[in-house]
């Protein structure tokens, strides 16, 4: 392999080309060419907060415009490709269309595609997801939980996009969670402010401060930051509850893509959570309640939403919460995205399996879903989670233990 490339090498998008398999090395201006390296187009964008690679494909020229021509080579360059083995090809065409100049690599499929074509797949993808899994019907009133990140503003726009587009007959509304983290959580629900005035959407917003009597900082001053994001998990999926029935909404959506589930089943398989590791994949929880949640990014990428927002400019908060890095999710999150790295199709692979463990025949399930003794919302337990930490706080402050 000194001299010649591999197979894996000289491949793009699972195909092998026989008349390059045997390439020189020396003629590396051809290779660049054909593996569309830099010298041809392609960019590597660093993910949100990752480092981790988004590969954007660049108009030689420069130019945001798919449309332009491309421009002819040198009479110099020309000479040098014809002296080699095989000339510099021309500008990668859209893999879906075949007419417009390819401008981004789609993560998950390593496609090559224009703009609109890539807009258009990443819509109805969706689509898809929330026709199959029968998301949503005709008059529902589906609260959208919008913190402000990619996520769920992607979501809004996308949505509201749909709804238009396929007339689902649903009423969407805004509902965000104030957990009272300075800095933080006030920054980004500017941006929800705004989200509300550019896509006509009402909005409400329930606080920590309100329904449990602390804020999340002054949580954190009580027990410090080693599991500060259990108090928050479980305060903020209760708040969405109650803010979806001041919404009177009979549904809530929320953010959580692939990669999110993905993390969760890991998650689950080292604490050894069985009973939710069965459930955690599903694409509607809580079906037989009174508010089901659904995830109609349940097989999109995080890469391809963070791609999307930045194309589409979106408006949208960037910043990560100043206490998630002490969360343990981090451990299985940098697990995925370093197997990603390897093999892309793990993620989707990792939610199907998950789809497909079932509890054994001789096993019932663990948890069932009733209402809370003390507060009288959803929980599998005869006290729910919220209730026991607020006890715990309240013990705490009494004591005046900080």
């Amino acid at each position: 392999l000194r001299e010649k490339f591999c197979y894996s090498c000289c491949s793009l998008f699972e195909k092998i080309d026989e008349n390059v398999k045997l390439w020189d090395c020396s003629d590396q201006a051809a290779i660049r060419s054909y593996l569309c390296d830099e010298e041809d187009g392609v960019a590597s964008v660093a993910a949100e907060g990752r480092g981790r690679g988004i590969e954007e494909v660049r108009d030689p020229a420069g130019s945001a415009d798919n449309s332009l021509p491309a421009p002819q080579a040198p009479p110099h360059q020309a000479q040098s490709s014809a002296a080699g083995s095989r000339g510099r090809r021309g500008p990668k065409m859209c893999a879906y269309c075949h007419e417009k100049r390819a401008m981004l690599k789609r993560p998950k499929t390593k496609e090559c595609v224009c703009k609109e074509c890539f807009y258009l797949a990443f819509e109805e993808e969706i689509h898809e997801t929330i026709i199959h899994e029968k998301l949503f019907h005709r008059g529902d009133k589906v609260a959208i939980g919008a913190s402000g990140g990619k996520d769920s503003t992607v979501l809004i726009h996308v949505l509201k996009a749909l709804n238009e587009r396929y007339d689902y007959g649903i009423e969407l509304f805004l509902l965000s969670v104030d957990e009272g983290i300075k800095g933080y959580r006030d920054d980004s629900l500017e941006t929800v402010s705004r989200n509300e005035q550019q896509y006509e959407i009402p909005l409400k917003v329930v606080s920590y401060k309100d329904l449990y009597g602390y804020t999340m900082d002054e949580i954190v001053a009580q027990i410090g930051l080693k599991n500060n994001c259990t108090f928050c998990g479980v305060f903020r999926r209760q708040a969405l509850d109650r803010g979806a029935v001041l919404l009177e909404a009979n549904k809530i959506v929320t953010g959580h893509n692939a990669d999110d589930i993905a993390e969760t089943v890991f998650l689950n398989v080292l604490r050894g959570d069985f009973p939710r590791l069965t459930r955690c994949t599903n694409s509607i929880t809580g079906e037989g309640g009174p508010l089901p949640r659904c995830k109609p990014f349940k097989y999109t990428y995080e890469k391809e939403i963070v791609m999307y927002a930045f194309h589409k400019k979106l408006d949208y908060f960037a910043t990560e919460c100043i206490y998630s890095p002490q969360a343990y999710r981090g451990v299985a999150r940098e697990f995925i995205k370093d197997v990603e790295l390897v093999e892309p199709v793990c993620i989707l692979n990792t939610i199907i399996s998950g789809d497909e463990m079932k509890l054994g025949n001789e096993l019932k399930p663990l948890q069932v879903q009733g209402e809370c003794t003390k507060c009288g919302y959803i929980t599998s337990q005869k006290v729910c989670k919220a209730c026991k930490l607020l006890e715990g706080l309240n013990l705490r402050r009494a004591s005046g233990r900080m």
